[in-house]
């Protein structure tokens, strides 16, 4: 995770959260109350986010000492002790919240990630996000993926080129909208071509993208697709592809499968935090 995209997203949250201060903690608790606490799994998973704890605490006066006993991209168990912490009783109560909605939220998609990637059982396919993020949660969404044997596709617009429906249309073709991208982009940028059917998926090839997207695609039209892109292309699959069916996807001679569904449709991973 970048820690200044973290400390940003942290500060931010802790003052949506808290606003004037926290009326019940602070009203039956002193500056001076100290106490002693876990983070314990109440589901198996995937952990991800695990510096989240230590790092909230650390924008606190008081401070508690924190002591992880797991790692990120880690499987939990349920039951099992993530993490204990000791200090002011004060900022245990009053960080617990945010903590735990950010690293239940990264490691439910780490866990879903890992599932997919053991469902589809195919060491020649790479599973990647997409940048259907929640805003302002892009980078540890992500980094949530990869904790889970994923990776990304691109983080923002100025990554690479992603020629999709809308631009086609607006463009006359894909013939021209990838000219129109050549004749502005560097030699160090990539070019996607999001197809539909076998007819763009040939102008693709002749206008010369580097990436082609399979949009809905079923993987005997996979296959049939892959059999005609020549080997230097990438071929990505995307669309309609969920955990119950990514198992029929396997050998169909995709180099990647996007999910968007992996950061913005995932369950959280139940996780507690109890005083001692």
């Amino acid at each position: 995770m970048n820690p200044i995209d973290l400390k940003e997203l942290l500060e931010s949250a802790l003052s949506e959260d808290i606003g004037m201060g926290d009326l019940t903690t602070n009203a039956i608790f002193s500056s001076r109350d100290t106490a002693q606490g876990t983070f314990i799994a109440k589901a198996n998973g995937v952990l991800a986010g695990l510096d989240i704890i230590g790092s909230t605490y650390s924008l606190f006066e008081q401070k508690p000492s924190v002591h992880l006993f797991k790692q990120d991209g880690e499987h939990v168990a349920k039951g099992q002790v993530i993490a204990e912490v000791e200090g002011s009783t004060q900022t245990l109560l009053t960080a617990e919240r945010v903590i735990l909605n950010l690293v239940q939220h990264l490691s439910g998609i780490a866990t879903a990630t890992h599932q997919v990637v053991s469902v589809l059982d195919d060491n020649s396919i790479t599973v990647v996000d997409t940048r259907k993020t929640l805003p302002g949660l892009r980078s540890l969404q992500k980094y949530a993926v990869t904790c889970g044997g994923g990776k990304n596709h691109r983080f923002r617009l100025d990554d690479g080129v992603m020629i999709k429906d809308n631009h086609i249309k607006a463009a006359g073709s894909i013939t021209k909208a990838v000219e129109k991208v050549r004749a502005e982009i560097g030699h160090m940028v990539k070019v996607e071509v999001e197809t539909e059917n076998k007819e763009q998926v040939l102008e693709a090839i002749g206008a010369g993208a580097d990436v082609i997207m399979l949009d809905n695609r079923t993987p005997e039209q996979v296959k049939e697709f892959v059999s005609i892109i020549p080997d230097g292309i990438v071929v990505e699959v995307s669309g309609g592809i969920t955990p119950e069916n990514i198992n029929s996807y396997k050998g169909c001679g995709a180099d990647v499968i996007s999910l968007g569904w992996l950061t913005h449709s995932v369950k959280a991973l139940d996780i507690s935090f109890n005083l001692d």
